[in-house]
């Protein structure tokens, strides 16, 4: 377990979709987190107290947390310099980064004269298998997007916890580095060799025979030429029994590939039901989750009443609305499947 409480770092980012780590964090572990560190040319926050590195080990920090992500996931010389000043400060150093932090000299050397250690979120666990395939018991629910960083994490962990509050028993099952950071386990699907990626997913999410669900963080989008492959491995290895589709109605294009349009609703439902068919042959989509953080209050309840309409499933979002509706749908579903096999 990396050490707590942390410090968050939003360094020099003007990004808000690249401090998604920080503000994960910030959401759903705030009584673990002291405060926030940017530069002054950061215009972001995640709500935090803005500390210096100094300030931020003086309030008990013993941890700071690189919580933002770049193309290619790379540390560049700032990101270095601002660890260094960490660990000079006692604080260990946490990052979920493909370039890791082990591999930088100057981190490596420094946390060993310190005794301090350095957390690289982002390594995939040992003796990894590939996927079979073969149908497993239990219940599994898989988010999947039309773009990256669209609110699947979010959506899976909002379902995970309205329906313990049902008194279901659920556990939310982490594939990228700020949901680890926000579970403590789970596997950073995206830093899995590709063959084993599957068998990754069969073995974060395995047979369950105690009526509980898994809910399994979606990673990247089928439509995403960047990251598809992972999005499909996903989909095969979590044998979903149900799928919820998330969407950001603001994204003008793919995320990193400016004029490449997001493909319609209706069009990336249908595209991940026929993939995830492979391994799950009965899969049904529950529900539509939005990002609608850009639109008032007003504006947000039409466009999830017009999806509704639109693809004949309940629509939220799932950070302002609640999931409820999904839930019914998903709680249903079950109750169908019940029948079915009593019937038979």
């Amino acid at each position: 377990m990396i050490p707590a409480p942390y410090l968050l770092y939003l360094g020099h980012s003007a990004d808000f979709v690249g401090i998604k780590t920080s503000r994960g964090l910030a959401t759903f572990r705030p009584e673990d987190c002291v405060g926030e560190f940017r530069h002054d040319d950061c215009p972001l926050t995640v709500g935090m107290p803005r500390m210096t590195i100094e300030e931020g080990a003086a309030a008990g920090a013993r941890t700071l947390v690189l919580g933002i992500a770049n193309s290619g996931g790379t540390l560049g010389r700032d990101l270095v310099d601002d660890a260094v000043a960490a660990l000079q400060a006692g604080m260990n150093v946490a990052a979920g980064l493909h370039q890791r932090l082990r591999d930088e000299p100057r981190l490596a050397a420094l946390a060993k004269e310190k005794g301090l250690q350095l957390f690289d979120v982002r390594d995939p666990p040992a003796n990894l298998v590939v996927g079979n395939g073969y149908a497993r018991a239990g219940h599994r629910l898989l988010t999947v997007g039309t773009d990256c960083s669209v609110g699947k994490m979010y959506t899976t962990l909002a379902l995970t916890k309205a329906l313990r509050a049902r008194g279901v028993t659920a556990d939310f099952r982490a594939t990228g580095q700020t949901g680890i950071l926000i579970a403590g386990a789970g596997v950073p699907v995206d830093a899995v060799i590709a063959d084993f990626i599957s068998g990754a997913i069969e073995q974060l999410a395995p047979a369950r025979h105690d009526g509980g669900w898994d809910l399994i963080e979606g990673q990247g989008s089928l439509y995403h030429p960047s990251f598809a492959g992972v999005s499909t491995g996903l989909l095969h290895g979590a044998q979903p029994e149900a799928i919820v589709l998330c969407h950001d109605p603001a994204r003008a294009s793919m995320r990193g590939i400016p004029g490449r349009a997001l493909p319609s609703l209706a069009e990336c439902l249908e595209m991940n039901l026929l993939v995830a068919r492979l391994t799950s042959p009965d899969v049904r989509a529950v529900g539509v989750c939005l990002n609608t953080s850009t639109l008032d209050a007003q504006a947000a309840r039409a466009l999830c009443a017009r999806t509704e309409d639109e693809l004949g499933l309940p629509c939220t979002d799932p950070m302002v609305f609640g999931v409820e509706a999904i839930l019914d749908e998903l709680l249903c579903l079950e109750t169908s499947a019940h029948d079915t096999i009593a019937s038979h």
